[in-house]
C-alpha cells in the first residue's frame, strides 16, 4: 500500500474528512489492510485513503516511542518514525536544558518535531529547522496537534543558513541513515558532526546528538559526553557543550541514574567469585566499569570482558547482579547434563565474548523442567567459559 511522500497527500489528512479516516483507523489491523481500504475507498477518495492508512501504520508504530496519547496525535514520516528520540530520553535532555537555565532553543535538523515536543513541554521556546518540506509540515501538525504551537516556530529552511545567536542554546540531530542505512562515520552524517561541534561552540549552551558507538577520540575536548539507556537499551551519546568540558557520564532511565567517570585506572582481572554483574550498556559505552567495579568492591573476569566479579552482594542502579553456582569450561554436553540433572526447563543465555548465539544453545540442550537458570557465554581469564546462576537481588 502507498504512503505519504509529499505535501500533497500529507495536507488533506489535516482536513475533516482525513481526521475522519485517521479516527476510523485507530484500531485498525494491519493484516486486514486490502479489505479495510476497499470498504474506505467506497465513500472516500481512493488517494486520501491510502494516506490515511499509511499514516495509521506510521502510528501504530510510534506508540512504542511516543505512547499511544501522542502517537495517535501525531503525524509522522517514516525517516520520522525511525529517527526520532524515544519520548523519556527527549523528556529528560529537556529537562536538563531546563536546569540549566535555557529558554530558547535553535533546533536544528528537527525532524518530525520529537525533540521540539519535549522541549516546549519543558516550557522552552523552540525554532524548529528542516530542510524537507514535507517533514516541516509535519513538525507543524505536531505542535499544533499537541497544543505547542506558541513555543514552538517550524522553519523549512537549510540548518547552515540559520542566525542562531538569538538562542540560549542550540540541539542538533544530523540524520545518521543514508540509502544504504545506519552511518558510522560521524563526518558522514548530515550535516557532518564537525559542522555540528562548530555550531555548538558559537552557543552558550548546546547538545549534538550522536550514535552512541561514537568512538571516545572522536569526542572533542571541549566536550561532556552523556550516553544514555532506556530500560537497559543505549539509546543515544549526547555531546554537551557549556556544561562540564571533558566529563563522561551516564545516565539509566526511567530511573535517573546518573554515573560519572574518575579516571580510574582498568579494575585488575581475578578469579570468578559468588556474584557477577552486567553493567548497563551507557555504563560500558562510556568506559565506566571501572568506577561500578570499584563500587561493588570488585575486578574483572577478563581484561577484555565488560564483566564484574565480586564475593558480596551490592546494590547498584549501574548492573545486573547474578549469583553464580557453576563455572565450567564451554562444553555443550556438560552444560545439556548438568540442566538436565536440575531439571531446567527456563533457561536465559547471556553472551559476552563468545562466537556461540543463545538461540544455538537453547536449541542444542533443549532444556525442559519446572526450574529456571541464566547461563552467561564468555571467557574467563581468555579461556571460552560458561558461568550457570540466576538473578541476584541488589542489581538493577
Amino acid at each position: 500500500m502507498g504512503r505519504v511522500t509529499d505535501l500533497a497527500s500529507f495536507t488533506p489528512l489535516l482536513g475533516p474528512e482525513g481526521q475522519t479516516l485517521l479516527t476510523a483507523l485507530r484500531d485498525y489491523d494491519p493484516a486486514r489492510e486490502l479489505a479495510v481500504a476497499s470498504r474506505l475507498r467506497r465513500d472516500h477518495p481512493a488517494e486520501l485513503v491510502t494516506a490515511a492508512l499509511g499514516q495509521a501504520r506510521l502510528r501504530q508504530r510510534a506508540v512504542a516511542k511516543f505512547g499511544a496519547e501522542d502517537a495517535y496525535r501525531m503525524y509522522f514520516t517514516p525517516n520520522g518514525v525511525e529517527q526520532s528520540t524515544r519520548a523519556s530520553v527527549g523528556a529528560y535532555r529537556a529537562g536538563r536544558m531546563k536546569a540549566l537555565g535555557v529558554g530558547s532553543v535553535a533546533d536544528l535538523c528537527s525532524g518530525i518535531g520529537g525533540d521540539a515536543i519535549a522541549l516546549a513541554r519543558a516550557g522552552i521556546s523552540v525554532l524548529a529547522v528542516d530542510r524537507d518540506p514535507l517533514t516541516a509540515e509535519v513538525a507543524r501538525a505536531n505542535a499544533a496537534a499537541l497544543g505547542l504551537a506558541d513555543l514552538i516556530e517550524v522553519r523549512c529552511a537549510d540548518v547552515t543558513e540559520i542566525d542562531t545567536s538569538p538562542y540560549d542554546a542550540v540541539f542538533v540531530d544530523p540524520a545518521r541513515r543514508g540509502g544504504r542505512g545506519r552511518i558510522f562515520d560521524p563526518e558522514a552524517y548530515s550535516p557532518p558532526l564537525s559542522w555540528a561541534v562548530e555550531a555548538a561552540r558559537k552557543a552558550p549552551r548546546a547538545a549534538l546528538k550522536v550514535a552512541p558507538g561514537i568512538p571516545h577520540e572522536a569526542v572533542p575536548e571541549d566536550a561532556e559526553a552523556e550516553w544514555i539507556s532506556d530500560g537497559g537499551d543505549v539509546k543515544e551519546a549526547v555531546l554537551w557543550f557549556g556544561t562540564e568540558p571533558g566529563a563522561r557520564r551516564a545516565t539509566l532511565l526511567p530511573s535517573g541514574a546518573g554515573l560519572t567517570g574518575r579516571g580510574l585506572p582498568d579494575p585488575a582481572v581475578r578469579p570468578v567469585g559468588r556474584y557477577l554483574y552486567e553493567p548497563d550498556g551507557a555504563v560500558i559505552r562510556a568506559h565506566l566499569v571501572a568506577e561500578v567495579a570499584e563500587e561493588l568492591d570488585g575486578g574483572l573476569i577478563d581484561e577484555t570482558i565488560a564483566y564484574v566479579t565480586a564475593d558480596a552482594l551490592t546494590p547498584t542502579p549501574y548492573a545486573a547482579a547474578y549469583e553464580i553456582t557453576d563455572e565450567l569450561p564451554f562444553n555443550l554436553k556438560k552444560l545439556k547434563a548438568l540442566l538436565r540433572e536440575r531439571e531446567v526447563g527456563t533457561l536465559t543465555v547471556k553472551k559476552r565474548g563468545s562466537a556461540v548465539e543463545p538461540e544455538e544453545i537453547r536449541r542444542k540442550v533443549k532444556p525442559k523442567g519446572p526450574n529456571s537458570a541464566t547461563v552467561l557465554l564468555t571467557r574467563v581469564a581468555g579461556a571460552p567459559t560458561m558461568l550457570i546462576g540466576r538473578p541476584a537481588g541488589g542489581g538493577r
